[in-house]
């Protein structure tokens, strides 16, 4: 091939542009995102039972539902979670790559066979369905700076004007509101409705019957006379919309003319729909929404998208309302993304100057330069026929590419450049002869970067996508490179390069350089063939034995990650207080944690939401999203990881409850913390205390073992109980109807929805419950009556008892079985592999009948872990099987793998410096080491396999591929080493994960470059002796010579 293309140039800068071109045009249509879709497809399903007990929802809505997802196709595992404060909300986890609209079809029809079973209440209101991610994209915030509208003011504004314009924006999953709507609120007074022999339930159906649209029907409506002119609707006005119209409603009249209104013995106000959360940004009350995307969005297009539409609705707020985004990840990912392009410039111009050092001619630096934004460019087309993304995946293979694509064409330029030099031939005969010498090495190292690559691509699953990405990426560009280095650089360089002239002046850096490089060389080759003496060969294959011993039990025994966390502009907090604590009480804590992140110099704001939080929804609870300064502005200050351990000290001093400051996880949609994941599951039915005590059995071990930097029940403590018992017995006889009885209850401890009425062009809700005032004690609750079946009024005291206990706040279950999560972290220096080693081998001392499954990222952490020895050894192996189809012979691939764990010795001993677990990147930089590896060692063998089949004997050959091949192999590796650099050195956004890629992949081609120019050799030499006939045989048969049999 490159025969043709050296004596048709033209058609090969026509293929090269093209390439260009078509990569031009699809990178502009790629998407950009942080990391592809890796985090499993979730459909959330969620169903209010207002009043009702966390116990209460576990057995009539969340198991029923539950049980009838089972079994649903692609489904990996159930999360459901069961509050005192009536909410339901279950979890389906999907397998990756699960198409969610044929899952949410799915759960919809399967959730439609269940509903009848389900409460009455809960079906008015309705279940939904969210085919969402489970983390938020952006939390938006609107305040009042001079205070003239309250919360309850922004949040129906929010929910009126903003809410519907943010779900129709591609990629918006789902808005939540951290505030509340209007709503019609009925404050009944139990004293009063005594005076006037009036029950709760008497309420609740005036209201039912006074506000209601009726449809009466028409005017002239056919049939009809023949002399009928007009046809008109009728409309009786009954709907109400106003306080007023709301207290006027009659709930008694006479004949004497008196008349009993619901303003008699109620407080009617238009209230707020929700007490349930409160947001408070910088401490000031405000209303804000969060955001989700899709699992189909693109966080980076929807948040655009998201910031553009509140820019275009600004001008229709109300006066005194502003808004501002205090929680945005999207700024992570496009930092991320602008750091890697930085880095991918940056590796560029330092490649560049490794070659022109060694080239020094810019004719000769130009040629591989050119591969490069062709190779890359290229690659986009590829990206776009996959289906892929610009993503930061994709972004480091293309990093490390930059290193790997100029080699092949270094390898053609350096080559013919030597031609040219030390033989009297013209730049085309040159050309011709160079390409016939190194196009075999240049397919083989080529064929053998892919092989290395290929396996990684059929891996499923989360980890899969993580490894196809990079993989595919980097096969793609390499694959052009190879192609272009076999047409457009022979092509170029037959046209461009010269001789140098004799007596030409060197440029003093080049001459010394060249004196040093050359001195290198002499001592080099002293050396090596010292090591083919037999002494020599047998300390060297000595010191490879225990290189290998060493490397086998280092990486046994490093320990083990996911991906590292990330610094990723912003943290959260999540406080606790004790059960049973009241709004108030979580305030006056939120309140002193807000002052101390004001008062860090790296937090810009915050926002608090009281009432929510990742433990659970209650009074006693509350989150705060804390955003960090940009990343060049906290340079000189602490990170993420340092600030929310500072914080967390720093709370672990407050006695009102307990807060806990976390980064979150790195990849989007595998948790709520960085930390790890872990269900505890009551798989024997032992019951809920023995539950809670193996929980804090084994966090009391945990605590003991120091590894722990923090470890806590992802769950909200036991909480006051009042249970009122009813005598049902006692009822009955005085003609108490126990459906009465209930809605009374109902209205007294909880509240009561009773219809909608219109405002404002917005359907708004009207609520029934009895005043603060009123059920505040267990005696006022006792105190209210129901009508019995006589018409006479029975006290609740009089047929039911309260008596206070203790009862689950939160019920959690994981795939059936009831379960409380444990999340936590290890200590500075301990790796979460192994954390979660750790957990396991504590679980084992539980008591019988308590098992474990693990979640989220730690879920996926084990699945990477459990699929790396069958990576490797695919990755050998198909490079083995390269290789022996190349060469026709089973023994010289030999020469070529026997090099991988020299390669890997540099990975593993840089990591080890740079206290880097065994990652997703370590193992994708092994992957990567192990293909360079091999691409050095098949210069060497490749070389010395065809000077020996021109006649040479095995040492003279390896010794003269020793001498020739020094240069590009120290140049290519130096170009790669320098590639990677800026990845070492990386700051800012997405630091850590380019850190933990360019460290492994450096140290490994730095041991690999220095060891393999003296290891190859002997492992050449070797396989030569210990198989010398069959190697001749073989090679002589793939050239076509005549076979001689001794």
């Amino acid at each position: 091939m490159a025969q043709f293309f050296i004596n048709r140039p033209i058609f090969a800068w026509v293929i090269s542009l093209l390439i260009l071109l078509g990569g031009a045009l699809a990178v502009q249509n790629l998407p950009v995102m942080a990391y592809p879709d890796i985090s499993p497809p979730q459909v959330t399903v969620t169903a209010n039972y207002p009043g009702a007990s966390a116990k209460v929802i576990e057995d009539t809505v969340t198991s029923i539902i539950e049980e009838e997802m089972n079994g649903i196709e692609g489904l990996r595992y159930i999360k459901s979670d069961s509050s005192r404060t009536g909410t339901s909300t279950i979890v389906l986890t999907f397998a990756t790559g699960t198409d969610t609209d044929i899952a949410g079809v799915e759960v919809q029809n399967r959730l439609k066979r269940v509903e009848a079973r389900l409460p009455a209440s809960v079906r008015t209101q309705g279940v939904n369905i969210d085919k969402t991610r489970p983390d938020f994209l952006m939390v938006v915030s609107l305040y009042s700076p001079n205070g003239s509208l309250d919360a309850v003011d922004l949040g129906d504004y929010v929910d009126r004007a903003i809410l519907g314009e943010m779900r129709r924006i591609d990629g918006i999953g789902s808005a939540q509101l951290f505030s509340s709507t209007y709503a019609m609120r009925v404050w009944v007074d139990p004293k009063k409705m005594a005076s006037y022999a009036i029950t709760p339930e008497e309420i609740s159906q005036a209201i039912r019957d006074q506000n209601a649209q009726l449809a009466t029907g028409e005017l002239g409506s056919l049939p009809s006379p023949d002399n009928q002119q007009i046809n008109a609707t009728i409309l009786v006005p009954s709907r109400l919309s106003t306080p007023d119209e709301f207290g006027n409603i009659i709930l008694r009249s006479s004949s004497d003319g008196a008349v009993v209104r619901l303003k008699d013995v109620a407080e009617v106000e238009r209230g707020a729909n929700n007490y349930g959360s409160a947001a408070m940004l910088n401490g000031q009350d405000s209303a804000a929404f969060a955001l989700k995307l899709s699992n189909n969005g693109n966080a980076l297009e929807a948040a655009d998208a998201v910031k553009a539409k509140m820019e275009e609705l600004e001008q229709y707020f109300p006066d005194d309302v502003e808004w501002v985004i205090p929680y945005d990840t999207s700024i992570f990912v496009e930092g991320s993304i602008s750091q890697v392009v930085q880095t991918l410039i940056e590796a560029v111009f330092l490649v560049t100057l490794v070659m022109f050092l060694f080239l020094q001619s810019w004719r000769t630096t130009i040629i591989p330069l050119i591969v490069v934004p062709v190779s890359l460019i290229g690659t986009g087309m590829g990206l776009y026929l996959l289906g892929f993304s610009i993503n930061m995946l994709t972004m480091f293979a293309m990093v490390l590419a930059i290193g790997i694509v100029v080699d092949d064409a270094i390898i053609v330029v350096e080559n013919i450049k030597r031609i040219l030099d030390e033989e009297d031939i013209g730049p085309y005969h040159a050309t011709k002869k160079a390409m016939k010498q190194i196009s075999g090495a240049i397919i083989g190292t080529t064929a053998v970067l892919v092989a290395v690559f290929i396996p990684m691509a059929f891996f499923s699953g989360s980890v899969g996508r993580i490894y196809q990405q990079f993989s595919l990426t980097i096969v793609l560009s390499v694959s052009i490179s190879a192609f272009l280095s076999l047409s457009l650089s022979p092509a170029i360089a037959q046209g461009l390069l010269k001789a140098e002239k004799e007596g030409k002046k060197e440029w003093a850096p080049f001459r010394w350089f060249n004196i040093g490089f050359n001195k290198f060389t002499e001592t080099y080759m002293t050396y090596v063939k010292k090591l083919f003496s037999k002494t020599g060969l047998l300390i060297t294959m000595g010191v490879f034995a225990l290189i290998t011993a060493f490397v086998g039990w280092r990486f046994a025994s490093m320990p083990t990650g996911f991906v590292p966390s990330e610094d990723q502009g912003f943290i959260v907090a999540s406080s606790l207080m004790p059960s049973g604590s009241t709004r108030q009480r979580t305030l006056e804590l939120t309140k002193k944690t807000d002052a101390w992140f004001l008062n860090q110099p790296e937090v810009e704001r915050i926002i608090t939401v009281a009432g929510f939080s990742f433990f659970g929804t209650g009074q006693n609870t509350s989150i705060t999203f804390v955003n960090l300064k940009p990343w060049e502005a906290r340079e000189e200050m602490r990170n993420a990881d340092q600030l929310a351990a500072a914080a967390t000290a720093e709370f672990a001093k407050y006695t009102e409850g307990n807060t806990f400051a976390f980064n979150m996880p790195s990849i989007p949609g595998l948790g709520n913390s960085s930390g790890f994941d872990f269900q505890l599951q009551d798989k024997s039915g032992v019951g809920v205390q023995q539950l809670m005590g193996a929980a804090y059995q084994l966090i009391g071990m945990a605590g003991q073992s120091g590894k722990f930097a923090e470890i806590r029940p992802d769950t909200l403590p036991p909480a006051p109980l009042l249970t009122f018992e009813v005598d049902r017995i006692k009822a009955r006889s005085l003609g108490v109807d126990i459906g009465d009885l209930n809605s009374t209850l109902q209205i007294a401890l909880g509240s009561s929805y009773i219809n909608d009425y219109v405002e404002g062009q917005k359907v708004r809700q009207v609520w029934i419950q009895s005043d603060a005032e009123t059920r505040s004690t267990p005696e006022e609750i006792l105190s209210m009556q129901v009508r019995n079946a006589q018409g006479d009024l029975v006290t609740l005291s009089e047929v039911a008892t309260a008596e206070w206990t203790e009862a689950p706040a939160k019920l959690t279950r994981y795939n059936g079985s009831p379960s409380i999560p444990l999340t936590g972290s290890g200590a500075a220096g301990v790796s979460s592999g192994e954390v979660m080693m750790l957990m396991e081998q504590f679980a084992q001392n539980l008591p019988k009948g308590i098992g474990y499954e693990w979640s989220g990222q730690s879920l996926e952490e084990k699945v990477a872990g459990n699929q790396t020895a069958l990576l490797f050894s695919l990755s050998f192996l198909v490079i083995f099987l390269v290789l022996a189809a190349l060469y026709e012979s089973w023994s010289v691939p030999l020469a070529v793998v026997l090099v991988v764990p020299l390669g890997i010795l540099g990975s593993i001993l840089f990591a080890w410096i740079g206290s880097m677990p065994n990652d997703i990147y370590f193992k994708v930089g092994l992957i990567t080491i192990i293909g360079l590896s091999a691409k050095n060692a098949i210069l060497i063998v490749e070389f010395a396999r065809e000077a020996q089949g021109e006649g040479k004997s095995a040492l003279e050959a390896v010794t003269e591929a020793c001498r020739l091949r020094l240069r590009p192999i120290l140049m290519t590796s130096l170009a790669f080493i320098m590639g990677v650099l800026p990845l070492v050195i990386a700051t800012g956004a997405g630091s850590a994960s380019r850190q933990a890629i360019g460290t492994s992949v450096m140290g490994g081609m730095i041991s690999a470059a220095i060891l393999a120019i003296f290891f190859v050799p002997v492992f050449y030499l070797l396989v030569r002796k210990i198989f010398p006939r069959k190697l001749k045989h073989y090679e002589l048969a793939a050239k076509g010579m005549e076979i001689k049999d001794d």
